[in-house]
């Protein structure tokens, strides 16, 4: 994968003395120490990570782990004492004014928790404002700033005070601020975190609804396991201003690196983790649509199972037959499983969450199918698999 972000040896030190506390680090003085004996806070210790072109990279932490400090480095609101921030190949943290200027406004966008709206201007005015900022004719960006408030699902709000609108709302209009300027990278520092649960959980769905469409590069910053663990593509676990460790969900779940990531995951919902292509078994059984009913008879019964999905050259699904079906048909001289194909089956896609097949997998009588865009045969899901995703310790 490309990668669009490359951070070596970040450090970030608050106080007037930071060569003095990089003295001390060097010398294995813990944060504490060293507050304690030079008055300077060690926000980020010597952090190294790479966010991939176009994947929601989470960050997550406990209260003082770094991780909002970190965030701001990315966009130089907080000045690194040391290392690099290398976006598309330029270390952006040897820019001068205009060059930094010029990166915030045209490739990196940031949306906080507090929305941080004019309360004097309407949902457009506020969208409209960083267009404003970069001198874009007054028809270019309301056609600009329509476009992003209809992405994020409040067309027709346009002309609404924030005042009028719920705290998700309010966030949406954050959110169309941030993508009106088209930025390739988006930086979210605990945006969800104020809002009421369902709401909450209504913005994630819609991120990762807007990101299939839009391929942003996004770092958000969270204290939400759950919520990382759905989002993020990887996941960086902070503690005390070092990054414990990086992978994606199911990595981190099943391999924790230490003692201190055992704990902190060990009351992650699995159900919210774990999709549907981790736990997907290959479809050994398959018949074509061109077979007869006595090919799939036989490849049900040399795999010991009492029903074969059928699909065509490309592999796309076209159904289901049963044996009962195919011997009552063998015996009428029938040949054409196209007659006999049943569709009382569920078809899923790859990244569907565990917590949305339970009630399938109690009700169905099949096995799941997941498929991609192009309804392609990825592999199955049988009752047994869900219950094992569930029960899988890390």
């Amino acid at each position: 994968m490309l990668e669009k972000i490359i951070v070596k040896n970040l450090t970030k030190i608050f106080g007037p003395r930071p060569k003095l506390a990089l003295e001390r680090l060097r010398k294995g003085w813990t944060k504490k120490q060293i507050m304690e004996k030079t008055g300077q806070t060690i926000g980020i210790n010597n952090v190294s990570f790479s966010v991939n072109k176009g994947e929601i990279f989470v960050i997550i932490g406990l209260s003082g782990s770094g991780k909002s400090t970190l965030i701001r480095c990315l966009n130089l609101l907080n000045q690194p004492t040391l290392g690099e921030i290398i976006v598309d190949g330029e270390n952006i943290v040897a820019y001068d004014q205009d060059q930094l200027r010029k990166f915030r406004q045209e490739k990196i966008a940031m949306v906080f928790q507090q929305f941080g709206l004019f309360t004097h201007r309407t949902v457009l005015g506020n969208v409209e404002y960083g267009l404003e900022i970069k001198k874009i004719d007054k028809q270019e960006r309301r056609e600009i700033a329509l476009k992003a408030i209809e992405e994020v699902g409040l067309k027709g709000w346009e002309d609404k005070m924030p005042h009028e609108l719920s705290g998700g709302m309010q966030q949406r209009v954050g959110l169309a601020r941030a993508l009106a300027n088209d930025p390739d990278i988006l930086l979210m520092d605990e945006p969800f975190s104020a809002l009421d649960p369902l709401i909450r959980r209504d913005m994630q769905s819609e991120l990762l609804d807007l990101q299939s469409k839009l391929k942003k590069t996004i770092v958000f910053i969270t204290h939400d396991i759950n919520e990382a663990f759905k989002l993020g593509d990887r996941v960086a676990v902070m503690r005390g201003g070092s990054i414990v460790q990086i992978g994606t969900p199911e990595e981190i779940l099943n391999n924790p690196s230490n003692e201190y990531i055992e704990d902190f995951v060990k009351d992650i919902d699995r159900t919210k983790v774990v999709q549907a292509k981790d736990i997907m078994q290959r479809a050994n059984a398959l018949v074509s649509l061109k077979d007869g009913v006595r090919v799939a008879i036989r490849e049900m019964q040399a795999n010991g199972i009492s029903s074969v999905f059928v699909v065509d050259k490309q592999r796309k699904i076209k159904g289901i037959v049963t044996i009962d079906d195919c011997i009552k048909a063998a015996k009428k001289g029938e040949s054409s499983l196209a007659e006999i194909l049943k569709q009382d089956y569920y078809t899923i896609k790859e990244d569907v969450y565990i917590e949305e097949l339970i009630d399938k997998g109690v009700k169905t009588k099949y096995p799941m199918v997941v498929v991609n865009d192009e309804n392609k045969l990825l592999g199955i899901i049988v009752r047994t698999s869900i219950l094992t995703g569930l029960l899988r310790k890390p």
